[in-house]
């Protein structure tokens, strides 16, 4: 194994992919396969089971089965993009039907990409980095938007004050300009009686 495969598997490591789908041979050969290049794979083989499995860990991705029992992927889809916490979680759909009203309802239900079985697994295996990547980028962007929101918000608070004190100075600069007015004017009247 070569050094650069293994920084590659080490980065890879800490991403967490969740497999949904209702074949459970499906999902070993995944799983095995997701595993082997350094992903930690968490296997489903229910829509719901997939949800409660969402909310209660965080996943880096997940790949999705679209046509399954009780709940359909899409079904599931929603769910997750209903959730202001996985609202933003990469997910891409894998299905058996591989006309391309399937792939525009995926992509309009939200999914970030849609795979057709049979599906060669190094495409798959490209668009599970492609889209971590993208992810990873729209995170940073968050992070970033969330640190300039507070860099404004600590600005605003701090031009509030700066106005606060403007507005306190000038109420001073007004009393003393009629405290010298006052003082100018009985000045005035001491001259004349004399």
């Amino acid at each position: 194994m070569t050094d650069e495969g293994s920084a590659e598997r080490a980065r890879r490591a800490r991403r967490t992919i969740l497999a949904v789908d209702d074949s459970r041979t499906n999902l070993n050969l995944l799983g095995q396969r997701l595993g082997n290049l350094g992903y930690l794979v968490v296997l489903a083989d229910k829509g719901s089971d997939a949800l409660d499995l969402i909310a209660g860990r965080g996943f880096d991705l997940v790949l999705l089965d679209m046509v399954m029992p009780q709940l359909s992927g899409l079904h599931v889809l929603s769910e997750i993009r209903a959730a202001p916490d996985t609202a933003d979680l990469p997910v891409i759909m894998i299905t058996g039907r591989s006309d391309p009203a399937s792939a525009v309802e995926a992509l309009a239900a939200g999914a970030d990409d849609y795979v057709a079985k049979p599906f060669e697994f190094e495409v798959l295996a490209a668009r599970i980095e492609r889209t971590l990547e993208r992810a990873a980028r729209v995170e940073a962007l968050k992070r970033v938007t969330m640190s300039l929101d507070a860099r404004i918000a600590a600005r605003a608070i701090e031009l509030g004050e700066v106005k606060s004190e403007l507005a306190a100075a000038r109420a001073d600069r007004t009393r003393l300009i009629a405290s010298i007015q006052a003082l100018h004017d009985e000045l005035n009247q001491v001259s004349r009686i004399r």
